[in-house]
């Protein structure tokens, strides 16, 4: 079983890699891939470069992430354009050794309403739907109707998957965040429930069409996260895991500490290993804890939790 945690493409450094083995971490994500680059051998460059780093500090290069661009996600002049350059990219992680690519399809982004304060004065990332209501969004506006939304995911996917397959790189979707399936910000929102994932693996059927289970978000659809593991584990549709609590309701949350959630962390990793899930897991994010630099200190809490859990469970 693996631990697997993140850093932008320009904070991949010895120091950074060196830390994340301290603590127990096994596997490395770029969570932003350089968007500067645009040919195919640059892109294998770059991700030889990145791998041969991690490999020198003990950890793998397991994923990268990206974010759908308005051209994809709207169906906006350019959009081929940017699908070659996805496939590029997907075919140099597969050259590379890179099996995983996280990636999102919602054009307005995520929505958060102003921080609480918990425990030790740590700041949580929270979302309020009363004052969500009372902001101005026009500025975020993308209007586009949710039927434009799944014919555009079913383009993207029938020109990303077979390559996909064919480089031997699984796609992991992120769900919408908050996952509430309403318009927010004009935007219709496609990946919000587990019957609209179902919809998208049964568009495209591929083992390579999978789901990152960010449990959080799962959490925030209000549904039981054990029974939506062993729902989505049960199609083999979990490439990976973000191992995080939240405490809440899907319009009124909090996203907490790792150990103070509503969600028994122990249980639902029981039905992880249940359905023959083999990790990896990653924290995702966590509470900022004052004065605590580059969360250092969360990433640490978080991945001392993630390592005990695996212990007690898979072992």
């Amino acid at each position: 079983m693996y631990i697997q945690d993140q850093l932008p493409h320009n904070r991949i450094t010895p120091e950074n890699l060196a830390y994340y083995k301290a603590i127990g971490v096994d596997y490395l994500t770029i969570n932003s891939l350089p968007l500067d680059l645009h040919s195919y051998g640059a892109m294998v460059e770059f991700l030889s470069g990145a791998r041969s780093l991690a490999e020198q500090h003990g950890l793998r290069l397991y994923n990268a992430a990206m974010s759908g661009p308005d051209e994809i996600t709207l169906a906006l002049p350019g959009r081929d354009a940017k699908i070659a350059e996805w496939c590029d990219w997907i075919r140099a992680m597969g050259k590379v050794g890179v099996p995983t690519l996280g990636y999102n399809f919602k054009p307005v982004g995520n929505f958060r309403t102003p921080a609480d304060t918990g425990r030790g004065q740590a700041k949580y990332s929270t979302f309020v739907y009363a004052e969500y209501e009372r902001q101005d969004h026009a500025d975020r506006a993308k209007p586009i109707a949710e039927d434009a939304m799944w014919a555009n995911i079913d383009y993207f996917h029938q020109r990303i998957v077979p390559v996909a397959a064919e480089a031997g790189v699984t796609l992991a979707l992120h769900p919408d965040d908050p996952p509430l399936p309403e318009p927010m910000a004009g935007a219709a929102r496609i990946v919000s429930t587990l019957e609209q994932y179902e919809r998208i693996f049964a568009l495209n059927p591929s083992p390579n069409n999978a789901m990152l289970f960010c449990q959080g978000c799962v959490t925030e659809m209000g549904i039981d996260v054990c029974e939506a593991i062993r729902r989505i584990g049960g199609q083999d549709k979990i490439c990976y895991v973000h191992f995080r609590n939240v405490r809440g309701t899907p319009k009124d949350f909090r996203e907490v500490f790792i150990d103070e959630g509503d969600v028994d962390m122990f249980r639902a990793m029981q039905n992880y290993k249940d359905v023959g899930f083999a990790g990896p897991f990653m924290m995702d994010h966590t509470p900022a804890i004052p004065d605590d630099r580059d969360q250092r200190q969360g990433h640490a809490y978080a991945t001392g939790y993630i390592r005990a859990m695996i212990q007690a469970i898979y072992r």
